[in-house]
């Protein structure tokens, strides 16, 4: 299920983005980001709707993926 990042409280969403950018294995590229300019990219990505939020009901768990990937 897709989640609307604008549903979300502005503290959730934070948590979740920087969460989401610390993960292991998570690659930006040959140079390393600041956290906050992965934040900020990640934003930008729920923004423009090339990133989406996405709940995985059988792990209860949540990504963030491009829209892309959903097929």
């Amino acid at each position: 299920m897709i989640i609307p990042y604008q549903d979300l409280a502005q503290a959730t969403l934070e948590n979740l983005i920087e969460e989401f950018v610390t993960r292991e294995g998570t690659d930006y590229g040959e140079y390393e980001l600041s956290l906050q300019d992965k934040v900020s990219s990640v934003k930008q990505g729920l923004t423009t709707g090339e990133l989406v939020i996405l709940f995985i009901d059988s792990t209860q768990s949540v990504n963030i993926i491009k829209k892309e990937q959903l097929g």
